[in-house]
């Protein structure tokens, strides 16, 4: 019996997350949110749970969404921190954004700006944009001092968003800088 022993690979762990945080110095500015006209922004209410879980799964943010995920994350949200655009035209929920009361250890008394989405057949329209301005603006008000996101290096079209709406990188890990620096590099290059 030759060939690979599998024993003898080395289990390869994804990379971390990418952090990002919302600078200190601009707490006291909250970014302005823009909507499109066939847009408007309100928060989640009853009766939106089917066109959540629509765009939620449709966007593929790495989990399926139902029902029960959503009650999760009700605990978690902020009062007034989940906002749905709606196109008017359509009545269909198209972009989501949540700003949320979640500690982690490098970010003790954070407030996260999660689970962003847009739908791609509005792409261009600000729409993740607003949502993400939105989040934080709440957080803001709030009095949150540590605002920040997760994210992924491939998310190139998110990424260039959350750095327009003012969110810096976090380099918490020896390999983000170089990490940043690439996903710097793509941004450039990109059509």
């Amino acid at each position: 019996m030759g060939g690979d022993d599998s024993r003898k690979r080395e289990i390869k762990k994804p990379p971390q997350q990418l952090q990002m945080v919302w600078p200190e110095d601009r707490l006291d500015k909250p970014p302005v949110v823009r909507l499109a006209r066939d847009y408007v922004m309100r928060q989640y209410r009853p009766g939106d749970e089917a066109g959540y879980i629509r765009l939620m799964n449709q966007v593929q943010l790495g989990c399926p969404w139902n029902h029960a995920k959503i009650q999760e994350w009700m605990a978690r949200v902020l009062p007034g921190g989940f906002f749905i655009v709606v196109h008017k035209p359509t009545g269909r929920i198209v972009a989501t954004a949540m700003a949320s009361h979640r500690p982690r250890p490098l970010h003790p008394a954070g407030g996260d700006v999660g689970w962003i989405a847009a739908a791609p057949e509005h792409k261009g329209k600000g729409l993740g944009l607003a949502v993400t301005a939105a989040a934080i603006a709440r957080l803001i008000a709030a009095g949150y001092q540590r605002i920040y996101l997760l994210t992924d290096d491939f998310r190139l079209p998110a990424l260039k968003t959350y750095m327009n709406v003012g969110m810096a990188p976090f380099l918490y890990a020896a390999d983000m800088q170089g990490r940043w620096k690439e996903i710097r590099r793509q941004l450039r290059t990109k059509p």
